[in-house]
C-alpha cells in the first residue's frame, strides 16, 4: 500500500494507537489477491455486532467516510479472520475463477440443458447473430417452466441501446422471472440472451461485465456498512482501489446517503437499502441497468432524484431496463415499453406505438382482460359496527 495513503488513515484514525490499527488494516490491502484493476480485500474486517472475547462489540467509526474499515482494538485476530473468510470466501473464488485463462467450451445440447437443441430451420436468429444493429439486449424465445406452471412462454425482445425501457404486467405475468434469466440469476429452458452482442448464458463473465443489476429480492451483505458494501462491489468489479473511493463518494453524495455510509445496511430503513444497492449496480459503469421495481418504497423526493441520475446515465449512452408497476410513472419516464401477460409479450416498442391514442394503463387493461366488476361484496357496505 503507498505510505501517502497509509499516512492518509493514519491521520483519520487520529494518534499513534489507530495509526497501528490503520496499519493493520493495510496488510489485508495490500495481500496477495489481485485484479487488473487494483488489490481485493478478502480477509476484510467486517462490521459485526456481535462482542469479541474479551472486547467490546466491533462498531464501524461514525463520522468519517473511508474505504478501509478501522476496527476498535481485538486481540482474537483469528476471529476476526474466520469471520471474514465466511463472508468473502465465495467472492475471492469467484474472482479467481474470473483471473484465470478462460477456455472456450461448447455449447451444451443435450437435451435438459440450456440451451436446449432447436429443430433444424425452426431458429429465428442466426446462433452468431448479436441482434440487429444498436440494441444492447436482445431476447430471442426464453422460455421457463416451473413444474406445469409455464411463466415465461416463448418471448422475444429487442432493447436499443440507449432506451429508457419499461416492462409492465400484472402480478404474476413472468415480469421479475424474465429479468432474472437476462442477468443470470435463473437459468432458462430453452432461448437465448445477448447483451452487447455477447451471449449471458454460453460467456457469462463477460456479459456480466457489462451488466448492473437491481433484484427483486434484494440481498446485501447488511453485516457491512454502506461505505464497506460499495467497496466491495467495486473491488469485485474489478476497479483499483482509488476509483472505488471516488465512485463511492460521487455515488453517495448522489443518492444522499452520507449521514448513513459508516451504518451497517441492516439498520437501513427499505429506501436507503434501494439506495445503496442500486449505487452498487452502478458503481462499475455498466452498459445495461436492469432494475427490478426500483422505486418500491422509496420516497418522492428521493424518487425525482434517482431517475434524474438514471435520466442522464441514459443521455449519455447507458441503458435501462425497469419492472413497474406504476403506469403513470413508466409512461412519464420510458421512452420504450412492453406489455407482459402470462408470459408473452402482447405489445412492445415505443411509447407512443404501445399506447396509440390513449394512455399506457388503459392500453394495458385493455390487453391484460379488461377491469371485471366486483359482484357479491354487498355485505362489505353494511359495516359491521
Amino acid at each position: 500500500m503507498p505510505l501517502s495513503a497509509l499516512n492518509d488513515i493514519s491521520a483519520l484514525s487520529g494518534g499513534a494507537d489507530r495509526a497501528r490499527r490503520a496499519r493493520d488494516a493495510a496488510d489485508w490491502l495490500a495481500g496477495d489477491a489481485t485484479t487488473a484493476g487494483g488489490p481485493v480485500a478478502p480477509d476484510a474486517p467486517v462490521a459485526h455486532d456481535a462482542p469479541r472475547s474479551g472486547g467490546a462489540p466491533v462498531v464501524p467509526r461514525a463520522g468519517v467516510f473511508q474505504d478501509v474499515p478501522v476496527i476498535e482494538d481485538a486481540p482474537a485476530t483469528e476471529r476476526s479472520r474466520t469471520t471474514a473468510e465466511d463472508r468473502f470466501g465465495y467472492a475471492r473464488s469467484r474472482l479467481d475463477e474470473a483471473r484465470a485463462p478462460q477456455v472456450a467450451h461448447p455449447t451444451p445440447t443435450t437435451p435438459g440443458t440450456y440451451p436446449p437443441p432447436e429443430p433444424t430451420g425452426t431458429s429465428r436468429r442466426p446462433a452468431d447473430a448479436p441482434g440487429a444493429e444498436g440494441v444492447v439486449l436482445s431476447i430471442d424465445g426464453l422460455r421457463k417452466r416451473f413444474g406445469s406452471t409455464v411463466a415465461v412462454d416463448d418471448i422475444d425482445l429487442d432493447v436499443p441501446t440507449g432506451s429508457f425501457y419499461g416492462i409492465v404486467g400484472p402480478n404474476g405475468a413472468g415480469k421479475t422471472t424474465t429479468l432474472s434469466m437476462v442477468t443470470g440469476l435463473l437459468r432458462p429452458d430453452g432461448g437465448r440472451i445477448t447483451v452487447h452482442g455477447v451471449d449471458v448464458w454460453a460467456d457469462p463473465v463477460r456479459a456480466k461485465r457489462s451488466i448492473g443489476v437491481l433484484p427483486d429480492r434484494l440481498r446485501l451483505f447488511d453485516r457491512l456498512t454502506g461505505a464497506q458494501l460499495l467497496y466491495y462491489s467495486g473491488i469485485l468489479r474489478g476497479l483499483d482501489a482509488a476509483t472505488v473511493r471516488q465512485r463511492s463518494a460521487d455515488l453517495i453524495a448522489a443518492f444522499g446517503l452520507e449521514d448513513a455510509v459508516n451504518r451497517l445496511v441492516a439498520d437501513y430503513s427499505a429506501g436507503m437499502t434501494k439506495k445503496i444497492a442500486l449505487a452498487a449496480a452502478m458503481i462499475h459503469s455498466p452498459r445495461l441497468l436492469v432494475l427490478d421495481e426500483p422505486f418500491e418504497s422509496v420516497d418522492p423526493v428521493s424518487a425525482a432524484n434517482l431517475i434524474d441520475i438514471l435520466q442522464r446515465y441514459v443521455a449519455s449512452g447507458g441503458t435501462v431496463v425497469l419492472s413497474s408497476h406504476g403506469m403513470d410513472f413508466v409512461q412519464r419516464v420510458c421512452d420504450h415499453v412492453a406489455i407482459i401477460v402470462t408470459g408473452r409479450v402482447l405489445a412492445a416498442g415505443t411509447m407512443r406505438e404501445v399506447r396509440g391514442g390513449g394512455t399506457l394503463e388503459d392500453r394495458f387493461v385493455q390487453l391484460a382482460g379488461g377491469r371485471k366488476a366486483a359482484e357479491g361484496m354487498e355485505w362489505l357496505h353494511t359495516f359491521s359496527d
